[in-house]
């Protein structure tokens, strides 16, 4: 049976916490029924208390008149069971990140939800072919990677799986646009576009603190060149715990000498604005991020623990590292196909991440600076820093032939 068009005028949102919060107000603030669902009733309360909360806050704000308030309140209920979803248009999962858990919530949903519904997970890295797979419609099983906090922040990662039907990314395409987000397709792979491309860029800042650098002038070198913030003030706006706790949980990458210094600040409570401190410090009720020595300290017996001699890593260096880090991982993504266009990884890094908008995002940057001199650099960090920075094979072609990764189209 084929289904021309998926029209979705229902939703439901499995998940309370502070995705599922977010995404149910995104939904209702675009004219969407929504049913939400948590197996803990109390959580749920609080959770529908919380979105009141903020539909009173956008009244005071001047933002929305009080009709229009009630209007979204009213557009949201509470589902006593997953009976209760039988005839949603579309169900978006959005518990914590485990797989297990996932495909066990897929299962029951495929044998209630009706046969034209479509079953989402609000997943930032799993696979979504294996959370497909446990289901008999794969072909209705797509990705919605929304960002935090959900009902404000502008991008949606869609994640096409091997079998998500046309039609399907059509529907949540045009879902997106009603939502007011920027959507990009992005392909299944682990951290799809922005996530995968941020765990390199992560990876050198953290490398940089054990070969010399400060946490505080990373950033300063960061957010001169144009981003919103640097790795490490985004890390205590985000939870430096939440890495941490998924380290453990999976009971793997703990013992990487680049995560040794967010160890030792979890293992003191120091997990960020939340804890008030992290990286940095904050003032009771502020969310200003103060140096603190304690932190330079703490990073300097970290790295000399490990073997490093520190060095001065500059400014110049801090950039080029991480800007060249996001631009190889972004050339492997287009390379494989798992983004449409660089501009789609542009739009993530624009829309997700802070990127600097006159700078137009990290392809476009490289573009300018000329893909045989992205080379050249790359090469030369190889030889310093090791293999990984063996420049993509895309990047080596393109500066071959003199072109540009704006241009480039894989062959399907």
């Amino acid at each position: 049976m084929s289904h021309p068009r998926f029209d979705i005028q229902t939703a439901a949102v499995i998940g309370a916490g502070t995705m599922g919060r977010g995404i149910v107000m995104s939904l209702a603030n675009a004219g969407v029924q929504v049913l939400w669902l948590d197996n803990n009733p109390e959580m749920l309360e609080q959770a529908l208390g919380a979105v009141a909360d903020t539909y009173a806050h956008n009244v005071r704000q001047g933002r929305i008149d009080e009709a229009e308030a009630a209007a979204r309140r009213a557009r949201i209920a509470k589902a006593a069971d997953y009976p209760a979803l039988a005839d949603v248009d579309l169900v978006i999962e959005a518990v914590y990140e485990n797989l297990e858990l996932k495909q066990k919530i897929f299962r029951e949903l495929d044998g209630i939800v009706k046969a034209a519904g479509i079953l989402a997970s609000n997943t930032s890295a799993l696979d979504i072919d294996a959370i497909a797979a446990v289901t008999k419609r794969p072909e209705q099983v797509v990705g919605l990677h929304f960002f935090s906090p959900a009902h404000i922040m502008k991008l949606l990662e869609i994640v096409r799986g091997a079998r998500t039907s046309q039609a399907v990314l059509e529907a949540a395409t045009e879902l997106g646009k009603r939502m007011g987000k920027v959507s990009v397709v992005a392909g299944n792979c682990p951290g799809f576009i922005g996530n995968r491309m941020l765990a390199t860029y992560v990876r050198e800042a953290r490398a940089m603190l054990l070969e010399g650098a400060y946490p505080h002038q990373v950033d300063a070198a960061l957010q001169a060149f144009g981003f919103a913030m640097g790795p490490f003030r985004m890390y205590d706006v985000v939870g430096i715990d939440l890495e941490w706790r998924a380290r453990e949980l999976a009971g793997e990458g703990q013992d990487q000498p680049e995560v040794q210094i967010d160890n030792r600040l979890c293992e003191l409570g120091r997990f960020g604005q939340k804890s008030r401190v992290g990286y940095y410090r904050y003032a009771e009720g502020s969310r200003q991020a103060e140096h603190d020595p304690e932190v330079d300290a703490l990073v300097q017996r970290e790295s000399e623990r490990l073997g490093y001699r520190r060095r001065e890593v500059g400014e110049e260096e801090i950039r080029e590292r991480c800007l060249l880090a996001l631009v190889n991982e972004g050339a492997k993504i287009l390379e494989e196909g798992m983004a449409e266009s660089s501009t789609d990884i542009d739009t993530v890094y624009l829309n997700g991440y802070g990127f600097p908008a006159e700078v137009g995002g990290p392809m476009t940057w490289a573009d300018r600076q000329g893909l045989p001199a992205i080379r050249d650099r790359l090469n030369g960090l190889a030889e310093r820093h090791g293999e990984h920075w063996k420049p993509a094979e895309l990047i080596d072609s393109l500066a071959t032939l003199g072109g540009r990764f704006v241009d480039y189209k894989k062959e399907a």
